[in-house]
């Protein structure tokens, strides 16, 4: 079975749950990830917003036009990368997810992760951060490359400032494009270090 037919069948598994996993009452309430299955690089978010939910598809919004707009400005094609979010489907008035809620969609992301086998993971926003770092600040340690053990393997994991709080604010938005501007220079030094990749 290919890495897209995994896939499909965990997204499938998800809308067939609809209704009893939280914040859904019908199957496209499922917001899937997307990308080159066959991606180096995992972008994670934190949940879907208003226009994600209308078109089904992640990051596609004001927050995910920026996104998309300084991958390629930086040098990282939107088509390279696969795109998702630790949580499926959208909080009301895009609130923040809950601990409940992050818990529930925990083992879809997870499988996800093990599907896409990505050499590097850029979380997008504290709540992802937290999923690999749980015990920083995001204003710590964002644009530094960790290297952290998850499910009895090795990721490497570049913390990242979500594209919504760039919006912000000035001295974020400026952190956001140099953080993403080290992707390629972060998969080059992974390529150089490959005994040390998974353990």
């Amino acid at each position: 079975m290919t890495k897209c037919q995994q896939l499909d069948r965990l997204y499938a598994e998800m809308e067939s749950l609809a209704g009893t996993l939280p914040l859904t009452k019908q199957p496209t309430d499922i917001i899937p990830g997307e990308g080159n299955t066959e991606a180096r690089v995992l972008l994670i978010g934190e949940a879907p917003g208003y226009h994600e939910h209308q078109q089904r598809r992640p990051f596609v919004g004001r927050s995910g036009q920026l996104l998309r707009t300084v991958l390629e400005e930086a040098g990282t094609s939107v088509a390279s990368v696969y795109i998702s979010n630790i949580v499926k489907a959208r909080p009301p008035e895009n609130r923040d997810p809950t601990p409940a809620e992050i818990a529930a969609y925990k083992p879809y992301l997870d499988q996800e992760i093990e599907i896409l086998s990505p050499q590097l993971v850029v979380t997008l926003g504290r709540f992802s951060m937290a999923k690999f770092l749980p015990k920083v600040k995001i204003s710590a340690v964002h644009g530094n490359t960790h290297r952290v053990t998850w499910n009895d393997q090795t990721l490497y994991v570049l913390p990242q400032y979500h594209p919504a709080a760039a919006l912000r604010g000035t001295r974020v938005m400026e952190a956001f494009k140099a953080d993403i501007a080290k992707i390629p220079a972060v998969l080059s030094w992974i390529q150089t270090a490959p005994a040390q990749k998974r353990e």
